[in-house]
């Protein structure tokens, strides 16, 4: 079913692809689709791929659209909010974030700044955590809103973001974790799969076969655990016979602390995640 709210994004990188790729015609009109960016080649390619309006003029994006998604980089937010702050406001317009680190009171101080407070409700901000396998429309997303954003906008933003993987919400106060778990969870897989490969050409396999029995055998792992009521210590356990090679390897990485050191990782990321949201 489609929505025919007019949905604008203020960047043009990969992220803001993947939510284009995921909508377009699917669930919002290629006509009711705006980006801005300063990279006009990268507007040009969009334009061309998707049929959508581009524009260079990040204003014109915040006062044509229903919904506005900010897909810039955390360092430049505060200078893109200075941007399109508006001065009043008559008409309700949802903001989304997907700057990682990015407070949503950091947003509110500026784009609230020069408004009456009783036009405050007309401006709810959401934030967002995806991550990167919404490329490939396998994202896994969080979502939170301020106190100002109702039933109906955080279910338009779900229904968005189901587009594109899958989502839940969630209080701001654990964003930070998302961060560390979802948001940059896809680095660590792929740093153990690339650990995989190495051993594979270590042992004596090509580039291409490595990658195809190390990828190969994550999906179908995965697969496994996505069965009904699943769980990766019995899945484990299944493959782990007693005095057999899983059984030795498995004990490599229990002398060396692995699950120990994954951990101390996921909340090392969730600590620098509070710094950086602090900064």
């Amino acid at each position: 079913m489609m929505i025919h709210k007019k949905l604008g994004f203020i960047g043009a990188g990969n992220m803001a692809e993947a939510f284009i790729s995921g909508l377009v015609n699917k669930l919002i009109p290629a006509s009711h689709i705006q980006v801005s960016d300063i990279d006009t080649a990268r507007l040009d390619f969009l334009h061309n791929k998707y049929a959508i309006e581009t524009t260079s003029d990040n204003r014109k994006v915040f006062q044509n659209n229903d919904m506005i998604i900010l897909a810039v980089k955390p360092q430049i937010m505060k200078t893109i909010l200075a941007d399109i702050k508006p001065s009043q406001l008559h008409t309700h317009r949802q903001v989304i974030s997907i700057a990682a680190g990015i407070p949503i009171k950091t947003i509110e101080n500026i784009l609230y700044d020069d408004l009456n407070p009783k036009e405050h409700h007309l401006l709810p901000i959401i934030r967002v955590m995806p991550n990167t396998p919404a490329l490939v429309q396998k994202g896994m997303s969080a979502v939170c809103g301020n106190k100002f954003s109702t039933e109906s906008d955080i279910k338009m933003v779900l229904e968005i973001l189901g587009e594109i993987g899958k989502v839940i919400t969630v209080s701001e106060d654990q964003m930070d974790a998302i961060t560390a778990i979802s948001g940059s969870g896809p680095a660590y897989v792929f740093y153990f799969i690339e650990s995989m490969i190495q051993a594979s050409r270590e042992l004596g396999f090509s580039e291409d076969a490595s990658r195809m029995l190390v990828t190969q055998t994550a999906e179908g792992a995965l697969q496994l655990l996505r069965q009904p009521e699943a769980c990766p210590i019995k899945l484990r356990q299944q493959v782990t016979s007693k005095g057999g090679t899983t059984e030795a390897a498995m004990h490599v990485m229990t002398e060396h602390h692995v699950k120990e050191t994954i951990i101390d990782a996921i909340n090392t990321a969730e600590k620098r995640a509070k710094e950086l949201s602090q900064m």
